[in-house]
């Protein structure tokens, strides 16, 4: 019985490893940050917008469109690389099903474009 713990034993240190490691990268930050942050710092970025009170207010939807579409594409790049390692294998039902896939995400990105929705001011 022991024969068979004594095969663990790598696994329990790996794992005893990998968890000290993790949790002296979770505590690191509190201990070596800088704790007085500047109103830059603080200040809306990235979003868009500024920060608002009323949840209801408008606001442009144009900034989560690209972000999207930024996503999508980059799901299709991960597409493309199985794709291309196994192209030899695949055949010509492999080739057009990728075409295929390529030509409704492009399709997809002008028709949004077209309508103005990717226009910025």
């Amino acid at each position: 019985m022991s024969g068979i713990l004594q095969n663990y034993l790598p696994l329990v240190v790996f794992i005893g490893v990998a968890g000290l490691i993790g949790l002296v990268l979770l505590i690191a930050p509190f201990i070596v940050a800088f704790q007085q942050p500047d109103p830059e710092k603080l200040s809306a970025y990235e979003c868009g917008f500024n920060a608002f009170d009323d949840a209801r207010m408008k606001f442009d939807v144009r900034f989560y469109l690209v972000a999207i579409l930024f996503i999508i594409f980059d799901l299709e790049v991960a597409f493309l690389f199985p794709w291309a390692v196994a192209f030899g294998k695949l055949g010509a039902t492999g080739f057009w099903s990728m075409v295929v896939f390529l030509a409704v995400l492009t399709v997809g990105f002008a028709y949004e474009w077209k309508k103005g929705a990717l226009e910025w001011d």
